[in-house]
């Protein structure tokens, strides 16, 4: 048994480890993500988020949920439900607004790779309540089999925006030899049944466990998008066209690993972020500064 001396010693060394660690744990946990609000139990599974304004930011959940779109506040406090009809929740994964402040559902969560009704509702009449709906049905062009070998799992889709009247869709890479890629396509944001046709690629990382894309948004200019991942943002601007790889892309970690799949500007230099409710995190509404 140590003296009183090698007590105070081995205290004191104590102390140094632990005032090092914590120092160390702080530097590395260091994120510019705010903290806005715990979100309700109502919507731990938050999967998209759109925002048209002022106390109109709008959430959905994922698979297994209600087919409801939840209109919140600025701090998270859910505001109204709306219900909408003739929809399905099958696998509700991202949401889109456009410049005439509809909001596009994306029913395409996909993760077997074997769906055949994948579906984007283009949801009208939001801010007047008087709710319209019609359906966006589409295969993708170079799909052949449901599912393909596992290997060429990159058919799940979790993140999406509309620009210019087309809808672009990125895949969230599943494949067992994970090397990052995302898949691009694009197709009309009308009603009927469209192929949406594959028109490019960017490689993420090679973190499967971080480098999928789970969310994307577009700011109201239409000249800056953003990629979500559980830990990154990939910011897109300076693009031409359809080519939204072409132009700058800023990586950005954010030093805060969860479930996040939403993301929406609140404004040109402020994104909102929404995490998933897990045994670690809960469901969480943020603000995160782009121009620091």
């Amino acid at each position: 048994m140590p003296g009183i001396k090698e007590t105070k010693i081995l205290f004191a060394f104590y102390l140094i480890v632990l005032a090092t660690c914590t120092m160390s744990c702080q530097n590395n946990t260091s994120t510019d993500l705010i903290k806005i609000n715990t979100l309700s139990n109502t919507v731990h599974e938050v999967s998209g988020i759109t925002n048209l304004g002022k106390d109109h930011l709008y959430v959905i959940n994922d698979s297994g949920n209600k087919n409801i779109l939840y209109r919140l506040d600025e701090k998270g406090t859910i505001l109204d439900k709306i219900k909408l009809p003739d929809t399905q929740n099958v696998d509700w994964e991202d949401l889109a607004y456009d410049t005439q402040n509809n909001i596009y559902v994306g029913d395409f969560g996909n993760n077997n790779n074997k769906r055949k009704d994948l579906v984007i509702y283009r949801v009208g009449g939001v801010l007047k309540k008087d709710i319209s709906i019609e359906k966006i049905w589409f295969a993708l062009e170079d799909q052949k089999k449901f599912p393909p070998k596992k290997k060429n799992f990159n058919y799940d889709i979790e993140a999406f925006i509309h620009l210019n009247n087309h809808l672009y869709l990125f895949t969230k890479n599943r494949s067992s030899k994970f090397e990052g890629t995302t898949k691009l396509y694009k197709l009309p944001a009308s009603p009927g049944k469209h192929v949406a046709k594959l028109i490019g690629t960017y490689r993420t990382c090679k973190d499967n466990a971080d480098c999928f894309v789970t969310g994307a948004t577009v700011n109201r200019s239409g000249d800056t998008i953003v990629l979500l991942t559980y830990n990154k943002l990939f910011v897109l601007s300076d693009f031409k066209g359809d080519d939204l790889f072409g132009g700058s892309i800023q990586k950005i970690k954010l030093n805060h690993y969860s479930q996040k799949e939403g993301v929406c500007f609140k404004n040109d230099s402020t994104l909102y972020i929404t995490n998933e409710k897990t045994k670690h995190h809960k469901a969480t509404l943020y603000e995160y500064p782009l121009n620091k």
